[in-house]
């Protein structure tokens, strides 16, 4: 019959959904994947000013006190890859919701917990949860906003809620009462959202068909956690053979990862992708902004409430200063389209934290947090054109039917380099005599780091993909 829409199977694989997705929902999409976002990015931070307090309640010796920052990135790292390799291939509305329901659960039960281990493991589930969702989202959004123009649009939003997140996650943690209180309400609100979803969010997805890499899942979250582990254990001495027992484990297993992708029918990355500069920019982007930015801002404010006493709540709110800027600039990226590739703004970005943390330089000694005002709206600059640029950049170095694996891939290697930074930085600044002095050097390897990104985007230049 004429006059109806297209939406025999074949029509439906060309636009990579199955018969059975609906028409995707375009302003609700945006709205509750941006949401849910900015909730998981929430409970990442919040441990960022309350890490002290977190740390006394749990009698968390000072070399363990990475586990309490690290493992929410740790079980994003882990599971962001086959997280979007389900997505795609199994429904990204479905992947989404379960990843929003999980992490109400797991935050509400890390409200509850008693000691390390526990706390540990709950903020281990809950990067896995927030892997779901974080996967999903981009892949969602792509299937509800399929032109240039309008993914241009949408990514933009998400990357600028995720700034948001990053914002946010710190002052309610400090606002509220306790700790426990504030994983409870962030907890309440993951839940809110997942309820939202069920009756806002259709389906979509592009299938292969096979069966899920659980192989490749396995073997790549383990090797993350030997790493993580070697990292951590790494600042009571490189030379251990503790540390490299683990780094050696590492590394055995990320090979025997590379080998099961190549054999698999539906790998969780496609290795040829590693082919191409426009992904290897993403995945160097990811990369350091993890190790340079996350991991350094991740730290920086226990180690202000420690040497210039400044209570959780004035913490958080110094920082929303950088957190904030972040969250404007990553939301007027969109302007820069056709005018400054995403490579470039990355480039910026990393150069803008260079400099950012090298003026911060000498601030937690002189006594005074007016010292750091300069950096931390330099650096909001620079990590909301990062932050703005990565998004997008994810989703275009994929086929569009392969958006939400792009979109883990990159963000694997975000959390991968969180994990790493969050550890190093840990390890450097209470390696000196003084935690001031300490900082300064953290600073100082952060800065190289961010260097050292700006280099590697600049060198992995665009080229026509085949």
């Amino acid at each position: 019959m004429t006059g109806l829409p297209s939406t025999t199977p074949a029509a439906a694989a060309v636009r990579g959904e199955t018969a059975r997705d609906a028409p995707a929902r375009p302003r609700a999409t945006l709205a509750l994947t941006s949401a849910a976002t900015a909730v998981a990015l929430m409970t990442y931070t919040a441990p960022m000013v309350t890490l002290p307090d977190t740390a006394a309640a749990l009698h968390t010796a000072p070399s363990a006190q990475a586990w309490l920052l690290n493992g929410t990135p740790l079980g994003l790292a882990a599971l962001l890859l086959v997280a979007g390799s389900l997505a795609d291939d199994h429904g990204r509305r479905r992947i989404f919701l379960a990843g929003t329901l999980a992490l109400g659960v797991t935050t509400a039960l890390g409200a509850v917990t008693t000691s390390t281990w526990q706390f540990t493991l709950a903020r281990i589930a809950q990067g896995a949860a927030s892997a779901a969702i974080l996967a999903s989202s981009l892949g969602l959004l792509v299937a509800a906003f399929p032109s240039p123009r309008g993914r241009l649009h949408a990514t933009g939003v998400w990357g600028a809620f995720v700034s948001g997140g990053i914002a946010v996650g710190p002052l309610v943690a400090g606002a509220l009462p306790t700790w426990r209180i504030a994983y409870g309400v962030l907890g309440a609100a993951a839940l809110l959202l997942a309820a939202l979803g069920t009756r806002a969010l259709t389906e979509s997805r592009a299938p292969r068909g096979g069966r899920p890499d659980v192989l490749g899942a396995l073997t790549f979250g383990l090797a993350l956690v030997a790493l993580v582990a070697a990292l951590t254990l790494g600042r009571d001495g490189w030379l251990r053979a503790p540390v490299g027992l683990l780094l050696a484990a590492a590394a055995v297993l990320l090979a025997l990862f590379a080998v099961v992708e190549h054999r698999t029918a539906t790998p969780m990355i496609d290795l040829g992708l590693l082919r191409r500069p426009r992904f290897l920019a993403s995945a160097a982007g990811g990369l350091f902004t993890g190790l340079a930015v996350i991991g350094t801002f991740s730290f920086l404010p226990a180690l202000l409430q420690q040497t210039l006493r400044l209570s959780p709540m004035a913490t958080a709110w110094l920082f929303l200063l950088w957190s904030g800027l972040s969250f404007v600039v990553a939301l007027q990226v969109k302007h820069l389209a056709g005018r400054v590739t995403p490579r470039v703004q990355l480039a910026v970005g990393f150069t803008l934290h260079a400099v950012a943390v090298l003026t911060m330089l000498g601030a937690l000694a002189s006594g005074h947090w007016t010292r750091l005002l300069p950096g931390l709206v330099i650096g909001g600059v620079g990590s909301g054109l990062l932050n703005g640029a990565l998004p997008l950049l994810a989703v275009e170095s994929v086929p569009r039917e392969r958006a939400a694996m792009g979109s883990g891939a990159q963000q694997t290697f975000r959390y991968i380099g969180s994990c790493a930074g969050v550890a190093l930085t840990i390890a450097v600044a209470t390696s000196a005599r003084t935690l001031a002095t300490g900082a300064n050097l953290a600073l100082l390897v952060s800065a190289g780091l961010g260097a050292v990104g700006a280099v590697c985007v600049v060198v992995l230049r665009e080229r026509q993909q085949p």
